[in-house]
C-alpha cells in the first residue's frame, strides 16, 4: 500500500479570518498556534474571542509543541471533488498541551494509523499564501 501524502493540486483553500488570521500566519513561519486563556490557563483549539472554559476575553496565542496523539482517525477512499487525492486519513489529534486539533496524517501507510499513535507536526506549502499543519509518526 502506498503512503500517505499531502494533499497537491487544486484543492479549496482555508479562509483566514481575522480570528484565525493569527493561526495561519504561524503555519507559513512552521509555527503550530493555538490560544490560551490568561484566567484559567486553558487551552483551546478553534479560533475566538471567548474561553469555551470561562468565557473570558484574555486569550493569547502559543505556540505548540506540535506533538500529541491520535485520538480519532478515518481513512477516506472515496473524495468529496476529484481535487483531492485518495487515500487521506482525517485524524483528531489530542495535543500534549491539552487541545484537539483536526488535520491529516501523512508518510505513512493507512494501516498504521491508530489511536494513541503518538504524532507530529510537520508544514507542507498548499501555495504561496497557505501553509497546512499535517501529522506524521512520531
Amino acid at each position: 500500500m502506498a503512503l500517505l501524502k499531502p494533499q497537491t493540486g487544486a484543492i479549496p483553500e482555508p479562509f483566514a479570518s481575522i480570528t484565525s488570521k493569527p493561526f495561519w500566519e504561524g503555519c507559513k513561519r512552521r509555527e503550530l498556534l493555538y490560544q490560551r486563556c490568561n484566567d484559567c490557563n486553558s487551552p483551546t483549539w478553534s479560533p475566538g474571542h471567548v474561553c469555551s472554559v470561562c468565557y473570558s476575553r484574555n486569550l493569547t496565542w502559543v505556540a505548540s509543541k506540535g506533538e500529541g496523539e491520535v485520538y480519532s482517525w478515518t481513512t477516506v477512499w472515496r473524495p468529496q471533488t476529484p481535487a483531492f487525492h485518495v487515500p487521506y486519513t482525517a485524524i483528531i489529534m489530542r495535543m500534549d498541551e491539552g487541545y484537539d486539533f483536526l488535520s491529516n496524517m501523512i508518510n505513512c501507510e493507512p494501516d498504521a494509523v491508530q489511536v494513541g499513535l503518538r504524532a507530529k507536526v510537520v508544514f507542507h506549502d498548499l501555495s504561496d499564501r497557505v501553509t497546512l499543519p499535517y501529522f506524521e509518526p512520531a
